[in-house]
């Protein structure tokens, strides 16, 4: 992600190409999901994750070798960005429901999915800060060799795994399936309401990563290494942040801290848009970071927790379409954005909106709360 991005923007230099190649990765999440959805509650949800891994890996080598060839165009990326779209739209959905496939004990799932946000953003953590010096040192290209390679290592662990799944007994059409787990979704009002605020977040606050490159080359005057440096801050903040969740022994609460987290998500875009300096702009990275992590991962384990066990895979798959499938709209809002009024004030505006957000979803707070 983060050597695709530096990619784009050094070839270009075009806030807008930046968007745009986010939006053509992250748009078929929001359209082919729901059916992922669907799939994740009828079929063995280890196999479909083999699968989508090993086309991510062929699509990670194969943009290795266009840029090691020196052949990369911007259309190249474009096509491979709809690919693994493609791809993530049914790994996503699925890769969230099989955390409960893993956990025998359902009382430990809010532990085993803030163990998975940790590991998760410690990967991040570590491989952002890698990406800029490997940029800086080998290019883009070893950064994506490296991400392929890393997919072996993946297959073999979920091939090693032993999982038991409670699998959708149905021999209804796909689409009936599909419109039984819209309807529950919408008709359950704690279901509806976490959905909102992820889909509010996930356009007005998560797009802060297009913007990126820009902050790190315009704004800050930096290069890769500066990037990494962003990026590595956010991932700290996203670890403390999981650290937090995993302390909690059960998931009672979640409702109260979901808005208090997207307020210092919203507050740290804020400071970030307004910072001229290194030192203000990975601190306020620091609370972006955690605040994202919180409010995500807690509503991730609310869902979890929320769904019945034969439609969890299609409420998951709605939460993936809320979180990553409306991401890019807020992408090639972003990047519109940051061309015509600036990067600095499309950040405020995204950092405003999720506070707004917060404020609106806690009031809502007494119709949702629940026994957990």
């Amino acid at each position: 992600m983060i050597a695709m991005g530096w990619l784009v923007y050094r070839m270009t230099n075009s806030a807008f190409l930046l968007g745009a190649v986010a939006f053509m990765s992250q748009i078929p999440v929001f359209i082919f999901s729901p059916f992922a959805g669907v799939l994740a509650d009828r079929l063995n949800r280890k196999s479909i994750l083999i699968i989508t891994q090993a086309l991510a890996m062929i699509e990670a080598f194969t943009l290795a070798v266009l840029v090691f060839l020196g052949i990369v165009q911007v259309w190249h990326i474009i096509v491979l960005s709809i690919f693994i779209g493609m791809v993530n739209a049914f790994d996503a959905p699925v890769r969230q429901v099989f955390v409960s496939d893993m956990v025998d004990n359902r009382k430990d799932l809010a532990n085993a999915i803030a163990l998975n946000s940790f590991l998760f953003n410690g990967a991040r953590l570590v491989g952002s800060s890698l990406a800029g010096i490997i940029i800086a040192v080998a290019g883009e290209g070893t950064c994506f060799f490296i991400n392929g390679v890393s997919f072996l290592a993946v297959i073999w662990a979920l091939v090693a795994m032993k999982t038991n799944q409670v699998k959708l007994k149905s021999k209804k059409h796909i689409l009936y399936d599909l419109k039984d787990g819209l309807v529950y979704a919408f008709n359950f009002l704690p279901i509806r309401h976490i959905l909102l605020l992820v889909s509010l977040i996930s356009v007005m606050g998560m797009s802060y990563v297009v913007l990126m490159p820009i902050f790190a080359k315009d704004i800050l005057r930096g290069g890769p290494d500066t990037l990494a440096l962003l990026m590595g801050s956010t991932g700290l903040g996203a670890l403390a942040g999981a650290v937090f969740l995993a302390s909690r022994k059960t998931a009672e609460g979640l409702e109260k801290i979901i808005p208090i987290a997207a307020s210092i998500f919203g507050f740290g875009l804020i400071v970030f848009s307004f910072s001229g300096v290194l030192w203000l702009s990975v601190v306020s990275m620091l609370a972006v970071g955690f605040g994202m992590m919180i409010q995500i991962a807690s509503s991730n384990t609310l869902l979890q927790h929320l769904s019945h066990d034969d439609k969890r895979g299609r409420v998951i798959s709605l939460y993936v379409i809320a979180f990553l499938g409306m991401a890019p709209f807020g992408s090639l809002l972003a990047g519109t954005l940051a061309a015509n009024i600036g990067a600095p004030s499309a950040l405020l505006i995204s950092g405003f909106s999720c506070i707004i957000g917060s404020f609106i979803f806690k009031n809502r707070f007494p119709s949702i709360r629940i026994k957990l």
